[in-house]
């Protein structure tokens, strides 16, 4: 059978968790590198859809391809190694530290901002006959979302911030749970379903991922959209970072670990304490 239940897909998670950590520097950029490069690809899509078909369910629907192919290509974004790498250093397995994962963290999040930044500057080359005149119908619009996603938060002030970081933590729930979805299956047509769901559900909720938003923005920037660089960064991309981080760790990763790990040697106390007794 394809199907793989949760105790054994919860293993290949810290399994992979720990094979993240462990990865040398230069794959770790690559591999960020070509994660941010392709789903800036797949935004670029879905909003040129969106655009052009007036509809955005179809962007929303069509947008998980990018995400499906860069996993099934084994490429790492900054939302799975959230999920992911803190259950290596939970379940004690050899040589992950703390200072392992946060290593992890700042390659991927290094590699996935230079990939989606070069997409970015490539579309709005594209969007603007090499910044020769005003950008198209889709780059106007992705330096709308620019303004709206910086600016629209900052004027409600702490409730936007607010707002914003529950979008970011509610984003990488999804995404996370289609990382874990792939790894319900063995076979590549049940990774594709299992992604597909969980991940159009964030885009068309427009939730905040950081690498899109890596790409969003920027290009956006790039577009002649009215807002700052440092709006970008403090009204945006530093709390979705955090709010993918609390998203993806608690609500997938750490509530899967307690309900259906089981060591050998018992799990951690923090996690027993919390987990639900089998019925």
């Amino acid at each position: 059978m394809s199907y793989v239940t949760p105790p054994d897909f919860v293993r290949k998670m810290i399994d992979a968790g720990e094979s993240k950590v462990h990865m040398g520097a230069v794959n770790t950029l690559i591999r960020a590198y070509m994660a941010g490069a392709i789903l800036a690809l797949a935004a670029a899509f879905a909003v040129t859809v969106t655009v052009q078909t007036g509809q955005p369910l179809v962007g929303a629907m069509l947008f998980p391809v990018g995400f499906i192919l860069l996993y099934l290509m084994g490429f790492d974004l900054l939302t799975g190694v959230f999920t992911l790498t803190p259950l290596a250093l939970l379940d004690r397995r050899p040589g992950v530290t703390v200072s392992g994962i946060l290593r992890n963290w700042g390659l991927v999040f290094t590699g996935n901002f230079a990939g989606a930044l070069t997409v970015a500057l490539f579309m709005s080359i594209i969007f603007t006959f090499g910044f020769s005149e005003e950008a198209n119908e889709v780059g106007q619009r992705i330096g709308h979302i620019g303004e709206g996603r910086t600016l629209g938060y900052a004027a409600h002030g702490a409730a936007g911030m607010l707002t914003l970081f529950v979008r970011g933590v509610m984003c990488n729930w999804m995404v996370s749970t289609g990382v874990v979805a792939a790894m319900m299956s063995t076979s590549v047509s049940g990774k594709v379903i299992g992604m597909w769901m969980p991940i159009m559900v964030f885009f068309y909720m427009g939730f905040e991922h950081s690498v899109v938003n890596m790409f969003l923005f920027p290009s956006g920037l790039m577009l002649g959209g009215q807002f700052s660089f440092m709006d970008y960064m403090i009204w945006n991309e530093i709390p979705t970072v955090i709010g993918n981080l609390v998203g993806g760790l608690v609500f997938v990763g750490l509530a899967l670990y307690a309900t259906h790990h089981r060591r050998d040697v018992g799990a951690s106390r923090a996690v027993t304490a919390f987990a639900i007794p089998a019925e």
